[in-house]
């Protein structure tokens, strides 16, 4: 694979911590392309996952499906965002997430257990997962927190806010299930604001 293609994998990882050359190399020549086309699962529930991955193009979702079939958007990711079914892989349970590509998407993947070897080797690595971790955290934390506490419409304009230009990119259904409310209500809400 061209090394040049890796290069927003680096300047991300670079962002995080300064990483010494031969720790860039070994986790260059760790994570491997992968293209999703739309529709593809990079996992699905009840797969025990073993890779995890960082997003060169395209949007991956990730939700759960309830035993009534309804679905529940948890997040998006997108370009230079990292992803993987975190819980069930440092668990190494089944995931009760689905991750799927909603454009054609390409990755980078590495299996875990291989950089979790990386990781323990040298202390970069522990800045670098600390500093991944902190994010999920924060954004995790706003999630649960908007969803709890603010109208429809805020959450809306904090989708905005968090995923910039992803409003065009998105059917409406799979909005409003992030929103937790229906295509009809956000249809609504867009009408609102566009008329102020």
């Amino acid at each position: 694979m061209l090394i040049h293609e890796k290069t927003p994998f680096v300047s991300v990882l670079r962002s995080l911590t300064p990483l010494p050359e031969d720790e860039e190399t070994k986790v260059i020549n760790l994570f491997q392309t992968q293209v999703l086309q739309r529709k593809e699962f990079f996992i699905r529930a009840g797969d025990i996952p073993q890779t995890i991955g960082f997003i060169l193009s395209g949007i991956l979702r990730l939700y759960y499906v309830d035993d009534n079939g309804n679905e529940f958007t948890k997040s998006f990711c997108t370009e230079n965002d990292f992803v993987g079914s975190y819980s069930a892989l440092l668990l190494t349970q089944p995931s009760r997430l689905f991750i799927e590509a909603l454009e054609d998407s390409k990755l980078l993947v590495a299996n875990y257990s291989a950089y979790r070897s990386l990781s323990e080797a040298h202390p970069c690595w522990q800045t670098v997962n600390c500093k991944i971790a902190e994010a999920l955290f924060v954004k995790k934390e706003k999630r649960e927190s908007s969803l709890l506490l603010d109208d429809a419409k805020t959450r809306y304009l904090s989708f905005l806010a968090e995923y910039p230009g992803l409003d065009a990119r998105l059917k409406q259904h799979y909005i409003a299930s992030y929103l937790g409310i229906t295509p009809v209500s956000l249809s609504r809400i867009r009408a609102q604001l566009k008329s102020h």
